[in-house]
């Protein structure tokens, strides 16, 4: 009898794992994204090898460095925008910027982990980069607390000032303190979705084709934050390098 007992309970035990087994994971851990079948891992970025900082062309040497940091009970390295970059954009756009300096995609599908570090206020931020070609053409994403027309869009920077092209936004977002958020990317064709830890209902929608493929990135546009646990899914890739950013002054 007891033997039979005991026997159950391994059995309701092992079926509770196979029932919640994301309740252990970490962010870098999520669930995958749904693909379609031509879609392949083309970059993946956990910051834990040698030298990871090298992969990324940046406004501003001096403001980011990799920095390890306990995550739970583990250790782990993340990429720490830390400093204003000494940078001045050809157009008003962000000034804080790391971009992976060989990977060009076109459609994608970037998951990625993020920590702001700045003071609260409406425009807190942190933004995503993507189908840059040159500091005056690129689109990106500003995730703030608050959204107006200058933060928490969907942006673009078309050899102009940069212009809002969302068509659906939230009231914003709470980054919290200390805090880290799982955001992922998505661009097939036109449309533009941003997801923020919760993968099923985007935060923001876009739709616009004007810039194609090009580099992807990370930053903000005026405050601090860490990146951690890069992946891009893509069709195909390139393996075209960044130009550099101006030298520091």
């Amino acid at each position: 009898m007891m033997k039979s007992i005991f026997s159950r309970a391994i059995r309701l035990t092992i079926s509770c794992y196979a029932l919640f087994p994301l309740a252990s994971k970490t962010l870098g851990q999520a669930e995958a994204p749904e693909l379609p079948n031509s879609y392949r891992l083309v970059y993946s970025q956990n910051f834990e090898g040698p030298h990871p900082e090298t992969q990324f062309t940046k406004t501003d040497e001096i403001a980011w460095r990799t920095r390890s940091m306990h995550r739970g009970s583990a250790s782990s390295k993340t990429l720490e925008l830390f400093g204003k970059s000494q940078y001045k954009p050809p157009h008003r756009s962000p000034f804080n910027m790391a971009y992976i300096k060989s990977t060009v995609v076109g459609d994608f599908v970037l998951d990625v982990d993020l920590l702001q570090t700045g003071k609260e206020y409406g425009h807190r931020d942190m933004c995503l980069f993507f189908g840059y070609k040159d500091p005056s053409h690129f689109y990106y994403v500003h995730m703030a607390t608050a959204t107006d027309d200058h933060a928490h869009n969907i942006f673009i920077v078309n050899d102009a000032p940069r212009i809002k092209i969302t068509k659906r936004t939230t009231q914003g977002v709470q980054w919290g303190t200390e805090v880290w958020h799982h955001v992922r990317l998505v661009r097939k064709g036109d449309l533009i979705r941003v997801y923020f830890d919760d993968m099923t209902t985007p935060i923001m929608v876009a739709s616009d084709d004007t810039l194609g493929e090009g580099h992807i990135g990370f930053g903000s546009f005026d405050d601090t934050g860490m990146i951690d646990n890069i992946k891009i899914w893509a069709p195909s890739v390139s393996n075209k390098e960044i130009a550099p950013f101006p030298s520091r002054p």
